[in-house]
């Protein structure tokens, strides 16, 4: 094998883990990263601070036991839900696509090189994630609360050790299961194949969020020793890793160890099992991916769309629903953030239930789940507005723009209602009108879609892109900020619910509530369009950092340069 080979497509596949085609020509792959490295290095300075003030002198002995493995429990399922996102989100990088192959196959290397780089960079991709996720909660936790009592030393660096084994071989497990069916499924024909990815890169999201939220709690000697609950452990890998986490740091409990060899035995498994998909296709289907087209042809059927206002905001209209439908990588990304609001919606229900009660008609449940859903929707269907689909095509949007910037930047917002807004409306009014009685159904639809038209104007806000047209520029974004303003948005959304409650049963209280947000929905209406209307507004293709030009403020007599030199017009 040819090191400097080997080096140079280990940097080049480490550094595509994202797709750089996505990024402006000033974009920078390595900000990009630093900020997924910053998010979690921020979530793990939240569970720090959890261990930092965990105090185990306040818990009874009785207890101890049930909220450290609970603790534990927690850390193990974050870990694998960190890890299962970043599996599903670099789907796409995975594999070698067709131009890595028609640019490395005529090249003098082998094809055990690229493998081997490939494998390369993605365990160091996955390493980088535990990490980083890890990187303060993986001292704190370990040396501060996991770690024996009267153990000393020694005891803190045997804890320290089998806590570090403990994630990385939980992430290694659920990476690897992902990367095992992906490389099965790609065993087929390479047209099946590109069908049935993007089935499998929405379940596996699906299923990953799903069992995060949604699996019980069995963190205590009573549950895990149950025999009722057997069947349950034998298919929740995060109890194998605490029993292998438990066992690593000396417990002796007796139903630790049986957990601690399904986990050895299924990371071995998933280990075994990837490593043969991923080798057989890299030397199966290297042929196949030159030989046979990425194109998939279409199914026949109605292509018809109707119109949605002028030719111009149809185009732009049919344009999005279009690419929505036929770009899996977008398809993902809004299903990111649709899979977290079911999750949310589906432990709502879980936990508290729909209960009719006599003086509640309409209870808290479906309020909060649909007004989470249209949240959720709403987010993620402007996230991807801003991605591009194929930046190389953009020549056709630049040499056909022949309307005025503002009626582009007036047409963008039809689609954002069209594709988020209106469906959301819509099922939430088919299910509550099903299920409760009429008039407080329509009293909370007509909240739900003020809600959603705030939501919406506040989104499109300085957006003055065709959706799926423009380039990324990593930095841009305000990730830092990301937190508080979801934070302040959940505050938000807690606080309108409770006032819905009160004035779904007070008129006049309910007829304050739709004024202040009417109010609210036009001015935000004004903001965005004021905005857009301006005379310097341009439909913008490339992102681009801002000018670092610092004014002086130099006036002379009162004037600036500029206008003092131009002369005086005569009386």
């Amino acid at each position: 094998m040819n090191n400097l080979q080997f080096r140079i497509l280990y940097r080049e596949f480490l550094f595509r883990m994202v797709d750089l085609e996505l990024l402006s020509p000033q974009g920078d792959i390595t900000k990009l990263l630093g900020q997924f490295a910053a998010v979690l290095i921020w979530i793990s300075s939240g569970l720090f601070l959890g261990a930092i003030f965990f105090d185990v002198r306040h818990i009874p002995p009785q207890k101890l036991v049930s909220v450290l493995w609970g603790q534990e429990h927690f850390l193990i399922t974050t870990t694998m839900l960190v890890v299962g996102l970043f599996a599903v989100l670099s789907w796409e990088s995975t594999f070698l696509n067709r131009r890595d192959v028609l640019v490395l196959a005529p090249l003098p290397i082998h094809a055990r090189t690229m493998f081997l780089a490939k494998v390369a960079s993605v365990a160091t991709a996955l390493s980088l994630t535990v990490v980083s996720l890890h990187t303060l909660a993986g001292v704190a936790w370990p040396v501060l609360v996991f770690s024996p009592a009267n153990s000393g030393v020694l005891g803190m660096i045997r804890s320290l050790a089998a806590y570090w084994v403990t994630m990385l071989a939980a992430g290694a497990f659920i990476f690897c299961c992902v990367l095992g069916a992906q490389g099965l499924a790609a065993q087929l024909p390479r047209r099946l194949f590109l069908r049935l990815s993007a089935v499998l890169q929405i379940g596996a999201f699906c299923l990953v969020v799903s069992v995060y939220f949604l699996q019980p709690s069995l963190a205590t000697p009573e549950a895990l020793s149950a025999a009722k609950n057997q069947h349950a452990l034998a298919w929740l890998p995060s109890y194998w890793f605490l029993g292998l986490f438990q066992v690593l740091n000396g417990s002796m409990h007796p139903v630790m160890a049986p957990l601690a060899r399904r986990a050895c035995l299924g990371l071995a498994l998933a280990i075994v099992g990837a490593g043969a998909a991923f080798l057989l296709s890299y030397f199966r289907t290297l042929r196949k991916i030159v030989e046979e087209p990425d194109i998939v042809p279409g199914v026949r059927g109605v292509n018809w769309l109707p119109r949605f206002g002028n030719s111009l905001e149809t185009a732009v209209v049919q344009f999005s629903i279009r690419t929505l439908l036929r770009s899996r990588q977008h398809r993902v990304i809004l299903a990111f953030y649709l899979g977290i609001g079911f999750a949310l919606v589906t432990l709502l229900w879980k936990n508290g239930g729909p209960r009719q009660q006599a003086h509640m008609p309409l209870i808290i449940s479906p309020i909060v789940s649909t007004i989470v859903m249209m949240t959720a929707w709403v987010v993620g269907t402007r996230v991807v507005f801003a991605m591009p689909l194929d930046l190389r095509a953009n020549w056709i949007f630049r040499i056909t723009s022949v309307h005025p910037a503002p009626e582009y930047l007036a047409a963008i917002r039809r689609p954002l209602f069209v594709l988020s807004v209106g469906p959301v409306w819509l099922a939430s009014a088919a299910v509550l009108l099903s299920a409760w009685p009429w008039r407080p159904v329509a009293g909370h639809l007509v909240i739900l879609g003020l809600w959603g038209t705030i939501l919406a104007f506040v989104s499109l806000y300085g957006f003055h892109k065709i959706p799926f047209t423009c380039s990324y520029l990593p930095g841009k974004s305000k990730v830092n900020l990301m937190f508080v303003a979801a934070g302040g948005l959940l505050q938000a959304i807690g606080f309108g619910i409770a006032a819905e409650l009160r004035a779904l049963h007070d008129p006049a209280s309910y007829a304050r509530l739709i004024a202040v947000l009417s109010i609210a929905a036009v001015y935000c209406w004004w903001r965005t369009v004021a905005l857009a209307k301006a005379k310097e507004s341009v439909v913008l293709f490339e992102e681009e950092e801002s000018p670092a030009i610092l004014g002086l403020g130099l006036f002379r007599d009162g004037a600036l340069p500029m206008e003092a030199s131009a002369p005086t017009p005569p009386a």
